[in-house]
């Protein structure tokens, strides 16, 4: 796979230039282009999108008004379809619409209800969730106030980008601190996008959500509870998603929400298909459950891997299982597998290891298995 920092390609920004030239009398595109081409080697995506964006600060016109007017000269016409296009000949879109975020949010505080105005018009182009939350920062009250007008937008990257550049927890992006101590400030937004026609926009609410839950888990049990009242399927399914992190750590609340509650179960034996395994290997597992209830019973199951880490200690890893329905006396055989293979986001150490079920949030008892890792892999 390419890595991720080739978004910001030499194409990029040549194309950045030439519409730059376009509308900039006097401006050399070629210099600027270069530029910023010669340090790209040594620079990852991140550092790539602020040596632009420095570099776009240092051309573009300095008063605010201008400067606005030149970023909305070179913004592709379409405003909804171009979102994660590459630059063409009709303006600029999709990633290279970032580092003009960043400008404007870095250096157009000072010029707050334009500046934002601006990142209503670039995020039809490219999402302004990151470059937004400078406004956030500097002012939350205010910022608030002219992104609620949002909500009820045509455009439905603007709709999204109320609720994605408010989320206190927005991945790769600078956390919103008092929106992470108090959520409540949002919450009239989230509400209003909750029963958005796009799937697009409700998915960013959930992820809203799911953000709260890391800080709030009660206030999010307590919203879904109130959302999933006379619920249609779509929020249903949003508060599904809103809830993934409580529903993964066993949270009865969240699960609650959803009429799974602990489970009357008689269990058979976790079987593992052997106790020892080398990286490459697939781990299968099974265990029969027979409903001791009276009536139907709705149960999330998932599998827990007690990983042995480098401190010679175990830290439990959560991995979807999947949903069942178990009628009343009804016997089902749960079977899943895992590979061990390397990833980027963990790394395995040879030892005793122990795999459990979670089932609405019960642990079953581990049972534990040896994995060989490679002394290179170590």
């Amino acid at each position: 796979m390419e890595p991720f920092k080739n978004f910001f390609s030499p194409e990029l920004v040549r194309g950045v230039a030439m519409h730059l030239q376009r509308h900039m009398r006097g401006f050399d595109g070629d210099g600027f282009a270069a530029s910023i081409i010669s340090l790209f080697p040594d620079l990852e995506l991140k550092q790539r999108a602020q040596l632009i964006a420095d570099r776009l600060h240092d051309v573009l016109p300095s008063e605010p008004g201008k400067r606005a007017a030149a970023i909305s000269s070179v913004l592709h016409p379409d405003e909804l379809n171009h979102a994660d296009k590459p630059v063409d000949d009709q303006g600029v879109c999709g990633w290279a619409v970032l580092p003009f975020t960043m400008v404007v949010g870095q250096h157009g505080v000072s010029d707050f209800d334009r500046s934002l105005d601006l990142m209503r018009e670039m995020t039809k182009r490219f999402s302004s969730e990151f470059g937004i939350r400078y406004f956030l920062l500097a002012d939350q009250s205010r910022a608030l106030r002219i992104i609620s007008k949002w909500t009820t937008d045509p455009n439905r990257h603007v709709r999204r980008l109320v609720s994605e550049g408010t989320r206190p927890r927005l991945p790769w992006a600078m956390q919103l601190p008092s929106l992470m101590r108090d959520p409540s400030p949002a919450l009239p937004l989230l509400e209003a996008l909750r029963d958005d026609p796009e799937p697009y926009v409700r998915r960013s609410v959930a992820n809203h959500l799911n953000d709260i839950s890391k800080d709030h888990p009660d206030l999010l049990t307590s919203i879904a509870k109130n959302w999933h009242r006379n619920a249609n399927a779509e929020r249903k399914a949003l508060l599904r998603h809103a809830c993934r992190s409580l529903i993964k750590r066993g949270n009865p609340g969240a699960l609650a929400v959803f009429g799974q509650t602990e489970p009357k179960l008689v269990l058979g034996r976790l079987k593992l298909s052997a106790r020892a395994f080398a990286m490459g290997d697939t781990l299968e597992f099974s265990m029969s459950l027979r409903s001791a209830a009276a009536k139907t019973q709705k149960l999330t199951i998932d599998y827990v891997l007690h990983l042995l880490k480098a401190n010679g200690r175990t830290a439990p890893r959560v991995f979807k299982g999947g949903n069942i329905e178990l009628k009343a006396g009804e016997s089902k055989l749960f079977r899943r597998s895992h590979a061990f293979r390397e990833v980027t986001t963990r790394r395995h150490y040879g030892g005793e290891h122990a795999l459990s079920l979670r089932i609405n949030g019960v642990d079953t008892p581990p049972v534990s298995f040896w994995l060989k890792v490679p002394a290179s892999a170590k």
